[in-house]
C-alpha cells in the first residue's frame, strides 16, 4: 500500500511540475499571428514590419500625425503614393496591439500610417513636407481634437537613406518653431490596424478628420516637387549670395522700394527661390502694386510657401518663407485692390532669381512653360 501511495505521489508531483512549466511559458510574450512574428534586422533592411513586402521601385516611410484616418487619406491623395496603411508603431514589445489597447494610451503605440510610394514619381522630400504642412509640431500627445499618447506625432524611418532625408528636412522645419516635439526615430515595430480602420475616409467620406479638406486638396494638386530643389549647406548659401541677398534671405531683411532688381521687370518667365531654385511665381501673375517691390497675385504652387506670423516693428503681418529653402521672401497681404485675386505677395528681389521664358527649358523648368502666358 505504501508503495502504491508513493507512486501516486510521484505522479502528482510530475503533473504539478508540468503545469508550472506551462504557466511559465505562458508568461512569455508570444506573437499569435505568424505574419506578425518579430525579427530584428540591421538598418537598411525591412525593419519590424513583416506585413510589408518590398516591391520593386517602391519605398516606404511611416507617419504618425494624430488620428491615422486623416494622414492615410492625405497620403493616398498624393500622386506617386501607391498605398497607405493605418497601423500602430513603436509601442511596447510585449504587446500585440489592438485598437482597444492602443486608445488606452498606455501601450506606447502611435497611430501611424505606412506610406508606400514610387520615388521616380514623388520624392520623400515632398511627402515629409506635406506631413509637416498638416500637423502642429509643437503639441505633444495631441492633434486636433484628439488627446493621448497614441496621437503623438512622429516620423519613423526604415533605412539610412530615409533617415538622411527626414533629418535634413526636419532641421529646416525646426527653424520655424521655438518648441518642436515631433519624434524622429527608426521604426521599431509596426502592426496593421484592424480592417475597419483601413480606407476609413474612403468608406465614410463625411467621417471625422482633423485635416481639412482644403489642405488635402492643396497638397493633392502639388506641381513642384521639393526633392528637385534641396537647400544647400549654410556655408554654400553664404558663398553664393551677395551681402544684401544674404541679409534679406537669411536675416528677414527688407530691401529699398523702387531700388531693387525686379520691381518693374515685365519680361516673360518665372521667379525662383534664389537659394534653392524652387519655382515660386510666374510673370503672368505679376502686377504693378505701386509699392516699389515685386508683387504677385498668386504663386505657381501654393505648397511652395510657408506662412509665419510676424509681429516685428509693432505690426502684425504674415511673413512668407520658401518651403525647401526656408528663404525669407517677403510678406503676403489680403484685400489688395489691384490684385485680381485680392492677394498681394510683396516680395524682395533679393530673394528671387528670374528665369526668362526662353531659358526655362534649358534650366529644367520646361514643365512650367504652360504657367507663363
Amino acid at each position: 500500500m505504501k508503495k502504491i501511495f508513493a507512486i501516486l505521489l510521484l505522479i502528482a508531483l510530475m503533473a504539478s511540475a508540468c503545469a508550472a512549466a506551462i504557466n511559465v511559458d505562458q508568461t512569455v510574450p508570444t506573437q499569435q499571428n505568424d505574419s506578425q512574428t518579430e525579427t530584428i534586422e540591421p538598418m537598411g533592411e525591412t525593419m519590424l514590419d513583416t506585413t510589408y513586402t518590398k516591391k520593386e521601385g517602391v519605398d516606404m516611410i511611416y507617419f504618425a500625425g494624430g488620428c491615422f484616418w486623416g494622414i492615410e487619406k492625405l497620403m493616398q491623395s498624393i500622386p506617386g503614393v501607391v498605398a497607405a496603411t493605418s497601423g500602430y508603431a513603436n509601442g511596447q514589445v510585449d504587446i500585440l496591439p489592438t485598437y482597444d489597447q492602443v486608445v488606452s494610451g498606455e501601450t506606447g503605440y502611435r497611430e501611424t500610417v505606412r506610406v508606400e510610394y514610387k520615388p521616380a514619381e514623388v520624392s520623400l522630400d515632398a511627402l515629409v513636407f506635406a506631413y509637416y504642412q498638416v500637423i502642429d509640431p509643437t503639441t505633444e500627445n495631441a492633434q486636433g481634437n484628439d488627446i493621448g499618447t497614441q496621437y503623438q506625432t512622429g516620423i519613423y524611418y526604415a533605412d539610412d537613406a530615409a533617415k538622411e532625408t527626414v533629418e535634413r528636412i526636419t532641421a529646416i522645419v525646426k527653424e520655424r518653431y521655438e518648441n518642436f516635439v515631433v519624434e524622429i526615430k527608426p521604426l521599431e515595430r509596426f502592426y496593421d490596424a484592424e480592417e475597419y480602420h483601413q480606407d476609413y475616409l474612403v468608406k465614410n467620406p463625411m467621417g471625422y478628420c482633423h485635416i481639412s479638406r482644403d489642405e488635402i486638396t492643396t497638397i493633392t494638386n502639388i506641381i513642384v516637387d521639393p526633392g528637385n530643389y534641396p537647400r544647400p549647406t549654410d556655408e554654400a548659401i553664404r558663398a553664393m549670395l551677395t551681402e544684401q541677398q544674404y541679409n534679406v534671405t537669411q536675416g528677414a531683411g527688407t530691401e529699398a522700394a523702387f531700388r531693387n532688381e525686379y520691381w518693374d521687370n515685365h519680361a516673360r518667365g518665372i521667379y525662383v527661390d534664389i537659394v534653392t531654385g524652387e519655382p515660386l511665381f510666374s510673370s503672368s501673375d505679376k502686377f504693378d502694386s505701386g509699392t516699389g517691390w515685386p508683387s504677385f497675385s498668386k504663386g505657381i504652387d501654393e505648397n511652395t510657401f510657408v506662412y509665419i506670423i510676424d509681429n516685428s516693428f509693432g505690426m502684425t503681418r504674415t511673413e512668407v518663407l520658401s518651403r525647401s529653402g526656408n528663404t525669407h521672401l517677403g510678406h503676403v497681404f489680403y484685400n489688395a485692390a489691384l490684385s485680381e485675386t485680392g492677394t498681394r505677395f510683396c516680395m524682395n528681389s533679393s530673394s528671387l532669381r528670374f528665369v526668362p521664358y526662353e531659358e526655362m527649358e534649358a534650366e529644367g523648368y520646361g514643365y512650367l512653360l504652360d504657367y507663363v502666358d
